[in-house]
C-alpha cells in the first residue's frame, strides 16, 4: 500500500525473493514525497523531497538503481546569509572551509575538527543500526536477546567517557550541543538548520541534537554528510525503483486508492479499493504512516484498544512549507562573490539561534513564522535537464509553518500570504528575486497531507525524539515492522530508523516478512 519509496523499496526486495507482489498508489504517479512534476510549463519541480544523501548506498547497489537510471550529482558547498550583510560559505574543501570559518571567529575555526570528528563519531555508533531490526527488550525470543546484546556491545564498545558523550547527545538540544564548541553566532545557526528541518521543535529543544545527526549520516560516492541532486529531480529515485521493481516481475497499480484492509479471523485477506474492488492477498504491507494505517485503513474491531490508544499517542506535527519556483533567470545575492561556488548547494537566511527559536515560537502560536528558517536551493545550476535553457529553478523549504492556524482552515488567501512572506524573506538577500519570478508553487503542510499523504504534512511520518525511536517506533511492542494483525506489515517511515529518503524502513520490513516466511 502506498509507492512512496519505502514501499518500493521493499516490494523491489519482495520480489526479488521470488514473491508475486503488486504495489497500490492512489495518486496517477508513483513515489509519494520524492516525486518529479512538470507543474508549469518545461519546469521540473522536485515538488517535496529535494536532496539526497540518506538513500543507504547498500540499497542502491542490491537494487541495481545506477542501471535504472539514477545519477546523484553532490552539490558544492552551501551559505548562510547574515541579515546586515556578509555570509557564511561551507565547502566540501576542508581547508577552505576552515579558513572561512575563520573570518568569523579563529576560535570556531580551530573548534570545527573536534566538532567534525565527534559528530562523525556519533554517525559512526547509529549507521549499524540503521538496517537491522530494532529488538523488543521485554522479549525472551532469541533473536531478541541477541539483538540486545549486539546493541550493549556495540554501545559498550565506545569507552566510558563516549558512552557518556552518547547519552548526553541524544538527549540534549541542538544549541547546547552547539555552544560546547562555537561562539559565532553565524557558525551556530548555519549547523544549527539541519536540527529543525521537518522537526515540531526550536533549536533549544531537548532532542534536536539528534535529528541534526540524522541529517548529518549519509553519504554520496563513500563521502560521508554530502549531499547531492538526483538528475532530473527526486523522482528519479522512485523511477529508478518502480523500473527495478518491474524488471523483477512486480506490478505496479496507479490511481488505486486503498479503503480499507480486510481482515477475517485475526489475518488480513487483502484489500478494498475506493470504489469497491476487493484485491485478496495473504500479506498487505503498508506504507502509509502509522496513523493512517491503522485510524483510517482498518477497522478498530481488528486491533486491541490499547494499540489503538497508542497509536493516537504517536507524534506526527506539521510544522513544514515547500514552495517550488520557476526562475527567468539566476538570482543576484551581492553578499556573495560571482563565481563563488556555495550558492551550488543549500542556502539560508537565518543567521542567529534566536532567529530560529522565534519563528518556532510562531509556530507554537498557531501562525506561519514571520522571519522563517529557509533551506533554498537552485539544483538548475547542476541539473540544467530541469529547466528551458537559461531558465532556473528553486526549491524552498521552510521552517515553521503549522498544519492548523490559530485564525482558522488555511485558504486560498492565506497560503499566498504564507508564501508572500517567503518570497519577501529571499528578496531581502536578493534584489532582482521577485522580478525573476514565473511562477510559485506554494504549499502548506496541509497541501503537503492532502496530496502525498503524509499526516500533518510531517516529512518523517512521526517526530525523531527519543521515545520514537529504536524500539519504540512507532508503538513499543510492534517495533519490527509486524502489526497486531497476522499478515499484516509496516515499511514506512513511521519504523525504524525513521524518515528521510532512506529506504532502510522499506528494505528492513521486506526482510522480516521474508524471515516470517522461511526465504531468509
Amino acid at each position: 500500500m502506498g509507492a512512496g519509496h519505502n514501499g518500493l523499496v521493499a516490494a523491489c526486495y519482495l520480489a526479488r525473493a521470488g514473491l508475486k507482489v503488486m504495489v497500490l498508489e492512489r495518486n496517477s504517479y508513483i513515489g509519494g514525497a520524492a516525486v518529479s512534476r512538470k507543474l508549469y510549463e518545461d519546469f521540473t519541480y522536485s515538488n517535496c523531497s529535494y536532496v539526497c544523501s540518506l538513500l543507504r548506498p547498500e540499497i542502491i547497489r542490491a537494487l541495481e538503481l545506477p542501471k535504472f537510471g539514477l545519477q546523484i550529482i553532490p552539490y558544492e558547498g552551501g551559505c548562510t546569509f547574515m541579515q546586515g550583510g556578509g555570509h557564511l560559505a561551507l565547502y566540501d574543501n576542508h581547508d577552505a572551509l576552515r579558513r572561512e570559518i575563520s573570518r568569523h571567529s579563529k576560535r570556531d575555526a580551530e573548534s570545527y575538527d573536534r566538532y567534525s570528528r565527534d559528530v562523525m563519531r556519533q554517525c559512526k555508533f547509529i549507521k549499524p543500526l540503521l538496517m537491522r531490526t530494532p529488538p523488543d527488550p521485554t522479549s525472551f525470543k532469541p533473536r531478541d536477546i541477541q539483538e540486545l546484546l549486539y546493541l550493549g556491545k556495540h554501545f559498550h564498545a565506545l569507552g566510558e567517557q563516549r558512552m557518556y558523550d552518547t547519552l548526553r547527545f541524544w538527549t540534549m538540544s541542538a544549541a547546547d550541543f552547539l555552544d560546547e564548541y562555537f561562539e559565532s553566532e553565524i557558525v551556530k545557526a548555519h549547523f544549527a538548520g539541519s536540527s529543525i528541518i521537518g522537526t515540531a521543535l526550536g533549536p533549544r529543544s531537548p532532542g534536536t541534537a539528534y535529528v541534526l545527526l540524522h541529517h548529518y549520516m549519509g553519504d554520496i560516492d563513500d563521502t560521508v554528510g554530502a549531499w547531492g541532486f538526483a538528475r532530473g529531480g527526486m523522482g528519479s529515485i522512485s523511477n529508478a525503483l518502480g523500473a527495478s521493481f518491474q524488471a523483477s516481475g512486480g506490478t505496479i497499480r496507479s490511481t488505486a486508492p486503498v479503503a480499507k484492509i480486510l481482515v477475517k479471523s485475526g489475518r488480513t485477506t487483502g484489500v478494498q479499493l475506493e470504489d469497491g474492488e476487493e484485491i485478496c492477498a495473504p500479506l498487505v504491507i503498508s506504507n502509509l504512516d502509522v496513523r493512517r494505517t491503522f485510524l483510517e485503513t482498518m477497522s478498530a474491531d481488528d486491533l486491541p484498544d490499547e494499540f489503538i490508544t497508542q497509536v493516537k499517542n504517536f507524534k506526527i506535527r506539521g510544522s513544514s512549507g515547500k514552495l517550488n519556483i520557476a526562475l527567468d533567470a539566476l538570482p543576484s545575492f551581492p553578499a556573495i562573490p560571482v563565481g563563488a561556488p556555495c550558492i551550488r548547494g543549500d542556502m539560508h537566511v537565518t543567521d542567529t539561534l534566536e532567529m530560529m527559536e522565534r519563528a518556532y515560537d510562531d509556530w507554537k502560536d498557531g501562525r506561519w513564522s514571520r522571519s522563517p528558517y529557509i533551506d533554498m536551493l537552485i539544483p538548475s545550476q547542476i541539473d540544467p535537464t530541469m529547466v528551458p535553457d537559461g531558465k532556473h529553478y528553486m526549491s524552498v523549504f521552510v521552517q515553521y509553518c503549522p498544519y492548523e492556524l490559530a485564525e482558522g482552515a488555511w485558504t486560498a488567501d492565506k497560503r499566498q500570504a504564507f508564501g508572500n512572506t517567503v518570497i519577501n524573506t529571499i528578496a531581502e538577500h536578493s534584489p532582482n528575486f521577485k522580478d525573476l519570478i514565473l511562477h510559485a508553487e506554494i504549499r502548506t503542510p496541509w497541501d503537503i497531507e492532502n496530496e502525498v499523504g503524509l499526516t500533518e504534512g510531517n516529512i518523517f511520518q512521526g517526530e525523531l525524539t527519543m521515545d520514537q525511536l529504536l524500539f519504540n517506533r512507532p508503538i513499543p511492542g510492534f517495533a519490527q515492522y509486524r502489526a497486531p494483525v497476522k499478515g499484516m506489515y509496516m515499511c514506512g517511515s513511521s519504523t525504524h530508523p525513521g524518515g528521510g529518503v532512506m529506504g532502510a524502513p522499506g528494505a528492513n520490513a521486506a526482510r522480516e516478512v521474508l524471515r516470517d516466511l522461511g526465504k531468509t
